[in-house]
This record gives structure tokens, C-alpha cells and sequence, in this order.
């Protein structure tokens, strides 16, 4: 584990345990705090115990500049937004660390003195699905690149245990799409929105996208999965890939451009008619126990007013105000129409039964799943890739040349 990514899961989790402290729940805390400590001695790593100090460093300089945000005491729409793109910035850090890695490898340099950072691994989700068949069929970890079945994994328990916050929350392409949009309303203002009869089909793109990605992965026989992933393309996967988007061909290049200009036209449009993650998370959030409920007794509507505010905050159209649980695949949790409701008691995120979740208490639980899981499969050697940097750099030399 790089230095880089140590830094960005500490931080994070410990922050997570700040702010079970800052709400009151002093025993989750004590907890939290103790379970990194026992990493920190059952790892015995350096770069773990550097990458806490710098994270302690960051959060008391945090405490005392933006003491709200430290205790998390801020509007939900705001505490989303700054959860973003703190995630965002430190997998913009990972980019720059991976590409400076990828460049001396490409130089000849066989031993860089840049680490590669093994998340970069959770950008191969099919490469993930296959490991997680092997796993799953054959009892066979890869260690290539162990780190994509295991951010797959996550991915997907987010969406089982917390709706599609990973989508609303963490992901940094619907944070790009979210600017993009706010980009465009500033040179053509109006929503642009199509048409009911055609908005249905286009939401249906994602789930054949998912599909035939499906298809691939349950279509490679088992026994073929052990070849695959010892053969040179599944080594330098990520390579492979990088360069497709550095080096892109007109084709790429024009869906590129769809893409920008869906991402544009409406808000959320990328993960509502194209992301095939928006897609598995969907499916998955109905299963999950935790969906925005709506109070009837508190309910303005209820009381004979008239009042609409959570419909028209969603992103994704949903009609909110009618609902007692909003139940549809395109909710990503972002908890923007609680934020936008008159009447806090009427509207909030939880289990049935009125028991509702705090933005913040979603927050830590997001950042809990993402980081924490990931720190534990490093602590028993399912993260870091086994292939040698001078391995890797003589397959980069040859790279155009090897395929699936």
C-alpha cells in the first residue's frame, strides 16, 4: 500500500470516528479508534504509521480552519458536496501518482521511485467480476490485481446496504457530471428534459450495457479463468486501459463526446441512461433497508397544503411528495429533497418504523464501507498487486501488441 493511499484511508476513517464522537456516540468511536490502532500493530507497516500522522496533521489543522465541517456540522447538501470532492481530489492525487509511475515505466526506469497505487484497480470492473468468479467457483484469489474484485465488492455492498449512495456520495463521475450540467445551465438555462415516452427506453441503455457486460463475465468458462488471469493482458489490464483513454481513435473520441453532451443536456444523465455501475446499484437498491420515507402525520400535503419542494430538489425527477417510501432504482440517497423539505420530521432517510439516518450518520457509513473493507483485505494480502515493476515494464514496451 503506497503512502497515498494509506493517507486517503486514514484520513478518512478516522475522520468517520471524529464524527461518531461529534454525534454523541462515544462507544462507536472508542471502537473505531481501537480497530485502527490494532491495524497499525498487526501491520507494522511504516508507510500505515506515516500515513496516520499526516491524517491526524490534516484533521487538527481541519479542526481549527473549518471547525464546522471538522464536527460535520453543516447543511446536508453542503457535508455531500465536501464529501465528494475530498474524494474526488484524493483519486486526483492517485491519477497523478499513477501516471508518473506509469511514465518511468515506459522510460525504461524498472525500480521507480514512485509507488504504483493499487486502488487504480477499482477503474476494472469486468477484470473485478471475473476474479470475484474465480473466487467464488474455483477458489482462486488473483494476485495481479486482488484490489479490483475487492472494490467491486464494496461498490456493490454499498448499494445493498445503503441504496445508491456510493452514486450520490462518492462517485467522482457523477461529481463531473454534476458540474458539467451546472456549466451548461449558465450558457442555456432551460432543463432541456425529453420526453416521458422517451426518457423510459433511454434509462433502459444502462441495464443492456450491464448486460452484456454480464454476459462476458458469465460467459468465460471456469476453467478458463486461470489462464486468463495469469495470461500478459489481465497483467497489464490497467495499462491497457490508460492508454485507451490517453491514446483515444475517432470512435472513442465520439463517445466521449456523447457522453459530455448527455452528461450536459440533463442533469445526471450519464448515471441515468449510460453507467452500467448505476445500473447494478439499482438493482441492488431495492433490496436495501434503508430508502427516504415520507411521515404522513407530519406531511404538509397531509394537512390539506400544498407542497412540492422535495419533488422539485430530486435530481432524478422522482416524484417524492406523493410517495410514503420511495423505492426507485434512480434514488441515489443524495438526500437533497430531506434538505429541501419545510417540515424536518416529514421526510428522512432510514429504516421503517420512523427510524431515520442523520446525513452524517450516512456519511460514516459510506466512508466505513469504501475505506475500512479495503484496509482489512491489505491487512491479509488481498490488495497489493504481486507483479514486479520490471515485469510490468517490459509488457508496457509491448503493450500494443498484446491482446485479450
Amino acid at each position: 500500500m503506497t503512502i497515498t493511499e494509506s493517507l486517503t484511508l486514514m484520513l478518512a476513517l478516522l475522520y468517520g470516528a471524529t464524527q461518531l464522537w461529534w454525534a454523541g456516540k462515544r462507544f462507536g468511536a472508542i471502537a473505531a479508534t481501537i480497530s485502527l490502532l490494532l491495524a497499525l500493530v498487526i501491520s507494522a507497516s511504516l508507510t500505515l504509521l506515516v500515513g496516520t500522522a499526516i491524517a491526524i496533521a490534516g484533521l487538527a489543522l481541519l479542526q481549527w480552519r473549518k471547525p464546522a465541517f471538522a464536527k460535520g456540522d453543516l447543511r446536508i447538501n453542503d457535508l455531500r458536496a465536501g464529501c465528494q470532492n475530498l474524494i474526488v481530489l484524493s483519486l486526483l492525487i492517485v491519477a497523478i501518482q499513477y501516471t508518473v509511475n506509469s511514465l518511468m515505466l515506459k522510460a525504461g526506469i524498472a525500480d521507480p521511485w514512485v509507488a504504483r497505487p493499487n486502488v487504480v484497480d477499482a477503474f476494472l470492473p469486468i477484470a473485478g467480476a471475473i476474479e470475484v468468479k474465480g473466487i467464488v467457483s474455483l477458489g482462486l484469489w488473483d494476485q495481479n490485481h486482488p484490489a479490483a474484485a475487492v472494490m467491486l465488492g464494496i461498490v456493490l455492498l454499498t448499494g445493498l446496504l445503503c441504496k445508491r449512495a456510493f452514486c450520490g456520495w462518492a462517485c467522482p463521475i457523477g461529481l463531473a457530471g454534476e458540474y458539467l450540467y451546472k456549466l451548461r445551465k449558465r450558457v442555456i438555462k432551460e432543463e432541456l428534459m425529453p420526453p416521458r415516452w422517451l426518457d423510459w427506453p433511454l434509462r433502459m441503455l444502462k441495464y443492456l450495457l450491464l448486460a452484456g457486460f454480464i454476459y462476458l463475465v458469465v460467459g468465460m468458462p471456469a476453467m478458463g479463468i486461470p489462464g486468463y488471469l495469469q495470461g500478459n493482458y489481465h497483467r497489464i489490464a490497467d495499462l491497457k486501459m490508460a492508454l485507451f483513454f490517453l491514446t483515444p481513435g475517432l470512435v472513442t473520441l465520439c463517445c466521449f463526446a456523447l457522453i459530455l453532451m448527455i452528461a450536459s443536456w440533463r442533469r445526471q444523465g450519464f448515471c441515468r441512461y449510460l453507467c452500467p455501475y448505476g445500473a447494478i446499484l439499482g438493482i441492488l437498491s431495492f433490496f436495501s433497508p434503508l430508502k427516504i420515507r415520507r411521515n404522513q402525520q407530519e406531511c404538509l400535503i397531509d394537512k390539506g397544503m400544498k407542497c412540492d419542494k422535495c419533488t422539485r430538489a430530486c435530481p432524478a425527477n422522482i416524484i417524492v411528495h406523493t410517495k410514503t417510501t420511495v423505492r426507485s432504482d434512480e434514488c441515489q440517497a443524495c438526500m437533497r429533497c430531506v434538505a429541501a423539505c419545510p417540515k424536518k420530521a416529514a421526510l428522512g432517510f432510514g429504516l421503517p418504523g420512523n427510524h431515520m439516518l442523520s446525513a452524517r450518520s450516512l456519511m460514516i457509513g459510506v466512508l466505513a464501507i469504501m475505506f475500512f473493507l479495503p484496509l482489512v483485505a491489505w491487512l491479509f494480502g488481498y490488495w497489493d498487486s504481486q507483479i514486479p515493476d520490471a515485469i510490468r515494464m517490459q509488457l508496457l514496451q509491448v503493450a500494443d501488441h498484446i491482446g485479450h
